[in-house]
């Protein structure tokens, strides 16, 4: 475990890319079976424990240290892990014996909820101060050592002559501690295969597009499709070598949410893997992602759901069709291959994502401004943007630049008053940087501000340091750790908020939640007076 610890040590203190892979590469190759395994699936968010949950960790430093001390330095420094691996204390006596990466992989995925708390606190009494961060950063599951899956593959491939993308492509259906892997990327072992009728496969994404990228593109190599407002899902289908029958529906991220989704099993009428959009269409009109959050994060439905929120995917590629593997294909004849297969299931569960036509960029311009226009229709609401594909651009895993873009449509802003702040944590925790923000209506007695959302980011550190100045100065009431600020017609702090689409509420006192709202502008130009009323939100729903 301490050398691990050193690996995190390191990697979280070194900026470059290639240093950090060069660290990983020399920690895998020096370190032998099965710690090097566990190592990567740490690296790499492979490693989940039942029962090991951050509560468990506050409950054991709220025991072995003073409550008060545990919450004013947490709040100090903003990082569970590291506020109490510092200020853990070590009982008298204890031995000093450090565990194995293994050894507390398998504690953590095998003992019991009861039994787990005390064989924890026996790994942090042995443990120094870098070992006990470690520990704690596998429990809480943030490494943030600067360090992606994908990168930590990357240093995998340099051990042997494979590349990246051959491990990406080998990867699912693969569990820690990846003995195989590794003797196959080392020279020594066969190619690892999955035995899983429906594996995930890596899916691949697109680059956000800049203005000056658009210089160097034909518009003639690209095809453009919406962009939808939902999530990306991956629909595989497979027979095994027992002749059952799998269907699986996989997150982008490669977790398995079928149990969430069983209306869609049926309609996965075919065999081979389909890359799409999970949506909600209910009267043949594509819902708000608000309304797809219903479904989200559930292990299991009830049938009233089912009918409430029917799910839908909106196909984007075809991977696999029946045992062909279509990656290697232009996108050009995947395409022509899935429209085929969605033609050939007609299922009112899964239709294609249409192409949007353009004979120039200044034509994909006036559709992304104006989707309704260029053919999404009724489901203008749910398109953020478009999605820029080159046609001879192979599948390929990960974010390779070139091959296909993202173009997402303008935010939508609005000018807002602030009402209430708090306090940030960690590096924060000096600064009042989360804050709520209203927008005038009509109440009994006249103009009044209601709440319409919170945000936390979008400024720079010196608006930081100016809005935490207002703040501390224009504050007029106190609730806990939230401060109310002034806010009338003629006095108070006017920010432009931006955010990428509303959703009726009933948790709001306004009626409407916003969707990622984040400070774009400080308006201390604009008197608090002429900031946006609710009826200007109210119309955007419409």
């Amino acid at each position: 475990m301490n050398r691990f610890a050193a690996l995190l040590d390191r990697m979280s203190y070194e900026a470059g890319r290639n240093a950090k892979i060069r660290l990983m590469a020399d920690y895998f190759r020096t370190t032998p079976d099965p710690e090097r395994g566990f190592a990567l699936a740490a690296l790499t968010g492979a490693l989940s424990f039942a029962n090991a949950k951050p509560g468990v960790v506050r409950a054991l430093i709220m025991e072995r240290a003073d409550p008060v001390l545990f919450e004013m330095s947490y709040d100090y420094v903003g990082d569970l892990s590291e506020t109490v691996a510092l200020m853990w204390p070590r009982l008298e006596g204890a031995p000093t014996h450090a565990p194995l990466l293994s050894e507390i992989v398998h504690g953590l995925s095998t003992l019991s909820r009861s039994t787990l708390p005390r064989r924890l606190a026996d790994w942090l009494d042995g443990l120094d101060e870098t070992g006990r961060w470690a520990l704690l950063k596998l429990i809480t599951g943030a490494m943030r050592v600067g360090a992606s899956a994908r990168l930590a593959k990357t240093a995998l491939a340099s051990l042997g002559s494979v590349t990246p993308d051959e491990v990406e492509l080998v990867w699912p259906g693969l569990a820690p501690p990846y003995e195989e892997l590794f003797a196959w990327v080392e020279g020594h072992g066969p190619r690892p295969e999955t035995s899983n009728p429906a594996p995930f496969r890596p899916v691949m994404l697109a680059h956000a597009i800049e203005e000056a990228n658009f210089a160097d593109l034909a518009p003639g190599d690209f095809s453009a499709e919406w962009k939808w407002d939902g999530i990306r899902v991956q629909a595989v289908a497979g027979t095994g070598a027992d002749g059952v029958r799998a269907v699986r529906l996989y997150s982008r991220t490669g977790e398995d949410i079928s149990e969430a989704f069983p209306d869609l099993a049926d309609a996965i009428a075919f065999n081979g893997a389909m890359d799409g959009e999970l949506l909600i269409v209910r009267a043949g009109r594509v819902e708000p992602f608000n309304v797809l959050q219903q479904r989200l994060n559930r292990k299991s439905v009830t049938v009233k759901m089912l009918a409430e929120f029917p799910a839908h995917i909106r196909a984007y590629d075809l991977l696999v069709d029946g045992d062909e593997d279509l990656r290697a294909l232009p996108f050009t004849a995947r395409r022509a291959r899935l429209e085929a297969l969605v033609t050939r299931l007609s299922s009112p569960r899964i239709d294609l994502s249409p192409l949007v036509p353009f004979a120039g960029w200044d034509d994909l311009t006036r559709a992304r401004a104006d989707p309704a226009s260029a053919g999404a229709g009724p489901d203008a609401g749910a398109v953020e943007g478009v999605m820029i594909k080159r046609g001879d651009s192979p599948y390929l895993p990960g974010r390779p630049k070139g091959p296909w873009w993202k173009w997402k449509r303008d935010p939508h802003t609005v000018d807002a008053v602030l009402m209430y702040a708090q306090r940030g944590h960690g590096k924060r925790s000096s600064f009042y940087s989360d804050y709520t923000f209203g927008v005038w209506t009509q109440g009994e007695e006249g103009d009044v501000l209601v709440p319409v959302g919170k945000a936390y980011f979008g400024f720079t550190d010196e608006e930081l340091k100016l809005i935490d100045a207002f703040v501390r100065r224009a504050t007029i009431n106190r609730f806990g750790p939230v401060r109310e600020v002034v806010h009338e017609k003629d006095e108070g702090l006017v920010l432009e908020v931006a955010f990428e689409g509303l959703a009726r509420s009933t948790r709001h006192r306004s009626g409407i939640a916003m969707r990622f709202p984040r400070i774009a502008r400080l308006r201390w130009d604009k008197p608090p007076g002429e900031a946006d009323r609710l009826e200007t939100l109210e119309a955007l729903l419409r």
